[in-house]
Parts: C-alpha cells; structure tokens; sequence
C-alpha cells in the first residue's frame, strides 16, 4: 500500500505536525540543476512544453530536499498561448505577449486548446509515475484576472493599470475575456487531475491590486465559476486558491469561491491567518527574503508560524515564490528546521 500522502489528510482540516512543506516556484532558478536543463531547453516555453524535460525539472526539488508536494512545472500563460495569442519570455524581462483587442477576446481559438496542451498532460503523467508514492502531486493554473492583466497590457505591470482601465471602459469584452479563461482554465484543471493530479491550484498573483467591487467581479467570481465546474466532474479532489495580496478579504475569498485550501501572502498577519485556519486548511505564508537572509531571520519566520499554526491545518509554504538568489543552504535550514520540529 501506498504511504500516505499527508498534503491530503491537512487539506481534508486534519493537523499534523510537523506539517507538510513544499514551495511554490520550488523547480526554479536557485538550482544549478534547474538551470543548466533550462540552458539545454533553447527557451523557456520549450522547457515547459518537453515532457522529458518538464519532467526532469519538476523532480529536481523532490530528489534535493524529499518536499511532501511536488508542483507541476509550468507557466500560468500557456493557457492564453493554447487559445492562440502569441506568449514569448525574454531574460531580464519576463513574459512578453501582443496585447488582445476586444475583437480579437470575441475570436478567441479554442478548437485545438487541449492538443496544443497535451505537452502538459503528458508531463503530468509521467510524473504520477516517478513520484515517491507519499509525494502528493499537485497541477496548477493562473485565475482569470490575473491571466488576463498579461493579455491585456501585454507584460506584466506594478499595479496593472492597464487591465483595471481595460475592463472599466469595455465591460463587456473583459466579462467575456474573464468567461472564456475561467471555462478553459478549468477544463484544464480536469484535464490535469485525469492526468494524475492529486490537487489544483489557482494562482492569482494581482488580487491585491482591485477594490472591493472589482475583487468580487474579477477575482471571485471567475474562481468560484472554475471551482463549480472542476467539482463538478471530480468532486473529491481539493483546490487551493492563492489570491495573493488579498488581505482583510481572504475570508470571503474563500467562503464565496469554495475552494478547499487557502495561500495566505507573507503580509498576513499570524493572527488572521489562525482565525482563517478555522475555516480549513491554511498554506504559507514565510516571507520569501528570509529565506534569501538566512540565519536569525528565517529561524524566527519559521519558528513563529510553527508556532501560531503548528496546531491547525497548515500546509507550510512561502508567502510567493522562492527568488533565484536563494542560497540552497538556506532551503536545507528551512527544511530541517521544520522538519525537526517539536511541539
């Protein structure tokens, strides 16, 4: 029989300590690994769209450091790059994409939306395959807002003015915009899930930057829209939402979205984040810069949520992404330190 994948059991509101731990960005450019079969790739879409490489990258943290969750490896904007728009990264500059028009949102192609994903799909099979059986495999997407900032501006921006003046002054068109990646994200999700994902995620990295109308037009409802149809074929499977920088509306986040687990951002208070673990499973929320730190800093980031959370459904994770300056020595502390930990 298969040990258990403890990932699961917090997500279903059980406690375990020490809790569960993985990072988000975890197969990234920290690693010297990760970046030599990134310089063998040729590009960045090349790497996410080679199952044998894909592969190879996603597994590079589980043999380093044996994280309870390993995350699919791939990049929120393959979903607008499936439906037809042009997505290219450049280095020191990040995705770069043509911005859409609204009749170009109303020709949206999405005949060959999941052909042009079976890369993925395959990448996520074969990881099913090669993971530790206790490792919980986890598949991901972008939420719609934050997908369409990128397709809008056509980069990304510090508060994606862009997009917010885009959608007040073409409603309509960014409805639909929101309609058409909310429905092809999760089926996506599905497909991910049927591929061998134990768990979802949906990454909204620019909740924070709406007001409080537009946090329940663009971010709720396009997530509870994803959460409605993913339940509706796999019912059992969890979904963690991270509406980063969501703040005092975390809570409504997830009671008005339904999803199963919640990523809290560094800049939630421990407090909060206790009370939000009474609705279900929390997950986060160490400043990244701690651990690029090390040393004091981190000992005391990690010890506090320990200690705040420890008792609770917790999942311990980053509050974002790891940075490409982070030392591995720092990674391997953070590791051990949790890992050893005693109530």
């Amino acid at each position: 029989m298969p040990r258990s994948r403890i990932m699961l059991d917090v997500l279903k509101g059980e406690a375990h300590f020490p809790p569960p731990l993985w990072m988000m960005r975890q197969a990234g450019r920290y690693l010297p690994e990760y970046r030599e079969t990134r310089r063998r790739a040729g590009s960045f879409l090349d790497l996410c769209y080679d199952p044998d490489l894909a592969v190879e990258v996603t597994l590079q943290p589980i043999e380093r450091f044996g994280f309870d969750a390993s995350i699919l490896f791939s990049d929120i904007l393959v979903v607008p790059h499936a439906l037809g728009r042009d997505v290219r990264f450049e280095e020191g500059r990040g995705p770069l994409l043509t911005p859409i028009s609204v009749a170009e949102i109303m020709a949206l192609e999405s005949d060959v939306f999941h052909v042009n994903l079976e890369p993925v799909y395959e990448t996520v099979r074969r990881l099913r395959t090669r993971l530790p059986d206790e490792t919980t495999l986890i598949g991901f997407c972008g939420a719609p807002w934050t997908v369409a900032t990128y397709m809008i501006a056509g980069h990304g921006t510090p508060d994606q003015a862009p997009a917010r003046l885009f959608a007040y002054r073409e409603p309509a068109a960014f409805q639909h915009l929101l309609k058409v990646l909310a429905d092809h994200s999760a089926a996506y999700l599905i497909r991910q899930i049927e591929a061998g994902a134990d768990v979802v995620q949906i990454f909204d990295s620019w909740s924070g930057v709406l007001d409080d109308a537009t946090f329940d037009q663009f971010c709720v409802w396009p997530v509870a829209e994803m959460v409605r149809q993913v339940r509706a074929v796999h019912p059992d499977v969890p979904i963690i939402g991270f509406p980063k920088g969501a703040g005092a509306r975390y809570r409504t986040y997830r009671q008005k979205t339904g999803v199963t687990g919640l990523g809290i951002d560094w800049t939630v208070p421990l407090a909060a984040a206790k009370d939000l673990q009474r609705s279900g499973a929390v997950q986060g929320n160490l400043d990244p810069l701690r651990l690029v730190a090390g040393g004091k800093a981190l000992s005391d980031g990690v010890e506090a949520i320990l200690k705040a959370l420890g008792d609770g459904p917790l999942i311990f994770n980053l509050g974002h992404g790891i940075t490409p300056e982070t030392p591995i020595a720092h990674v391997e502390a953070m590791v051990k330190q949790v890992r050893s930990a005693a109530r």
